[in-house]
Order: C-alpha cells, then sequence, then structure tokens
C-alpha cells in the first residue's frame, strides 16, 4: 500500500504521545490529594493541552481560522512542555525507586509527603515554564554563521552565499519571523540565495492566508533563490508546495541542476521522502553529475544529511544540508548526533566541504534549547 509508512508513522506517534502524556497525567493526578477540588480542573486543562496541537493541525485542513491557529500555537508549546515534564518525572520517579531500596531522604518528606509532592508540583511547573520562555527568546534570536571556504576548481570571482534551512513557513513562522528572516538573509548582499528544503511546514493554507509568498520575493541575490524539497514539503502536500514556491521566485531544483554565470553548478536532490511518501525512486547524485563541468565549483543541496561520502566519491566541492535542528530541544541532540555523521556544524571529507545547519525555523515547539536559529554565510574563494 502506497500509503502504509506514512499510516505507520502516524500510529506509532500516536500511540507513544497517548503513553507519555498519561504518564504525565497520572504522577500530577497523584501530587493533588484525593477529594481536592482542584483534580477536576486540572483534568480539564491537561486534556486540553494534550489535544491542542492535534485538534489544531486537523482543524487548520478544514477550517482555517483564529481558533486553529490558537489551538496549534498553545500544543506547539505543549509539545516542548510534555518532553521536559516527561524527562523530570522520570527522574524523580528513579530517585524515588532508589530511596525505596536504600532509604536516603530524611524523616521529613516521609512525615511530610502530601505536602512534598505538591510543592515538588508546584516547583516542576515553574521550572518548565521558565524553560520555554528562554527556549522561545533563543528561537527568535538567529545569528549568522560565516565560513570562509576554498575550492581547488577555477573560480574567476568568489562567490558569497546565503544559505537558510528549516524556514517552516505556517502558522508559528508567520509573516513577522518572515520579514526578519528575509532582512538578515539580504543584510548579507549574496550573489546567489540557497535554501535547502522545509520552506513550508507541511499545511500551505496558513502560508497563502498569511501571503508569505510575496515576503519570498523580497530576498535579493543577483544571481537567484534556489530551493530543494525537504520531508515536510512532502507531509504537506510536494507538489502545491513547489508550484507555490516557483510562483513566488524560488526557483526549487528537483534532482536537477543549474549553472550559473561563472560556471558554478548548483545540483538539487529531491528529498528522500520521495520514496515513502511517493513511491518514486530519486536519482543518484553520479547520475546528477553527468555532464557537469567539474572543474567548476560543484555546490550540491540535499536536505537530509545521509551518506556524506555520496559527494565526495561524486567530485562536488560543497554539500549543504538541514533537517536535524541539532536535536531544537536538549537533549534531543544526543539522538540526532547517533543518528548523523554531522548533527550540526562543518565537516570536510576529501576536497568536499559539509555543512550541516541547525535551521532557521523551528518545527513543532517555537522552542530552542542546547542550540540556536542560523543563517549561514559561506564566502566560496579559489585556491587555483
Amino acid at each position: 500500500m502506497k500509503n502504509a509508512p506514512v499510516v505507520i508513522f502516524f500510529a506509532v506517534f500516536f500511540t507513544i504521545y497517548g503513553l507519555i502524556n498519561y504518564y504525565i497525567f497520572l504522577r500530577g493526578w497523584q501530587a493533588i490529594p484525593a477529594g481536592s477540588m482542584l483534580r477536576i480542573p486540572y483534568a480539564a486543562l491537561f486534556a486540553g493541552f494534550a489535544l491542542s496541537f492535534i485538534a489544531g493541525r486537523f482543524l487548520e485542513r478544514a477550517w482555517l481560522s483564529p481558533l486553529s491557529s490558537g489551538l496549534v500555537w498553545i500544543g506547539s508549546f505543549w509539545l516542548a512542555a510534555m518532553l521536559y515534564f516527561f524527562l523530570a518525572l522520570v527522574l524523580l520517579d528513579l530517585v524515588r525507586l532508589f530511596n525505596h531500596f536504600f532509604a536516603l531522604s530524611p524523616d521529613w518528606v516521609s512525615k511530610n509527603y502530601p505536602e512534598v509532592k505538591a510543592w515538588t508540583l508546584a516547583g516542576l511547573l515553574c521550572t518548565v515554564a521558565l524553560v520555554l520562555v528562554a527556549g522561545h527568546m533563543n528561537a527568535l534570536r538567529p545569528r549568522t554563521v560565516g565560513l570562509d571556504l576554498r575550492v581547488h576548481k577555477r573560480l574567476e570571482k568568489g562567490l558569497t552565499i546565503a544559505a537558510a534551512s528549516d524556514i517552516h513557513l505556517g502558522t508559528i513562522i508567520g509573516r513577522r519571523r518572515l520579514e526578519k528572516i528575509v532582512e538578515a538573509i539580504n543584510a548579507i548582499e549574496p550573489d546567489v540565495i540557497l535554501l535547502p528544503g522545509d520552506i513550508v511546514d507541511e499545511d500551505l493554507a496558513p502560508v497563502i492566508r498569511a501571503n508569505l509568498g510575496e515576503h519570498l520575493r523580497s530576498l535579493r541575490a543577483r544571481l537567484g533563490v534556489f530551493a530543494i524539497t525537504g520531508n515536510h514539503e512532502y507531509i504537506g502536500g510536494v507538489e502545491a508546495a513547489v508550484s507555490y514556491l516557483r510562483e513566488h521566485g524560488v526557483t526549487v531544483l528537483r534532482d536537477s541542476s543549474t549553472v550559473l554565470p561563472g560556471g558554478v553548478t548548483i545540483i538539487g536532490r529531491e528529498d528522500r521522502s520521495v520514496v515513502t511518501m511517493a513511491g518514486r525512486t530519486r536519482k543518484t547524485l553520479k547520475e546528477l553529475m553527468t555532464g557537469v563541468d567539474a572543474s567548476r565549483p560543484v555546490i550540491v543541496l540535499d536536505h537530509q544529511p545521509f551518506h556524506l561520502e555520496e559527494a565526495a566519491e561524486a567530485g562536488a566541492d560543497l554539500q549543504l544540508s538541514g533537517h536535524t535542528h541539532d536535536g531544537q530541544l536538549w537533549p534531543l541532540n544526543f539522538i540526532t548526533k547517533a543518528i548523523y555523521e554531522v548533527s550540526w556544524g562543518y565537516l570536510k571529507k576529501g576536497e568536499t566541504h559539509y555543512y550541516v545547519s541547525s535551521g532557521i525555523g523551528t518545527w513543532g515547539p517555537p522552542v530552542r534549547l542546547g542550540n540556536h536559529p542560523e543563517i549561514i554565510r559561506i564566502r566560496l574563494v579559489s585556491d587555483l
């Protein structure tokens, strides 16, 4: 069945989501004294938070409105809160288990256990709230990362590149955020702008309603704006997303290439999601390199940074990727570091330069902890 991978993904997601929420709810319920009038509003409020993201995403497909946007915003913050509540509660349960066997807690804890649980709950609520505020403020403050790279190819003049991956335009990354992103990119005064995937965050309707495409038209680069598909373009409907981007001044390269004035080739790879979500194969990098002038610099855009050795073997000079967000929420960066050869940052293999960006936007929670949103400024020069 063509959609089997999607069905399996969402089945696993909702199962895990439900179990984690049940665990958090149960621990909170137990912290409130039996018979307390707070239990009923707690249950109602918890259900509202836990269901808001899912309800908002479904609602905005059927009826895009302030209500759907509000639910998505609340639910997006809840996703981050859920992670930190879960981690904190697991830690507390491990402490309780350890104390059960070794009885290390002071006597006043056991004598005042109901009060200790209530104060622990209050402290946890305040701590998670502060974490969310700090993470949201961090997500709103992108930085520009500068790289000066030399290639052993013919390049008459240096090339200034501005790259921004994982913008995730939609309900969370809207008009004001995009305006600031465009201003920051244009401030680099790039020769070319590269967008390595996940420009659109699933649903296109909020993008159209906010007319975000017109802000994309404000991107300024003398050689143009080039993009590739990411997994989120596929989740939301890749053909509609690509058409929208092309209508608003973005050249989307889909297993294809273009040659810039001066001879630099940009190769844009189709996202790996084309296999699982569209039932098609994507061209190999060697196929895409056929007919390319290898004496000139070759830049590869590939959203998901798997099999980095392919670019080096094919003779590319620079590969730009995104997708990982470097985990976005600490400590998830340890998972992305285990999955990818590079979760974030610069790498060189042979004569090939790589940069995996943490992205400029966010998926789900408008929160970043342990990493920064970024725009990359690359100055490409020849050492010949």
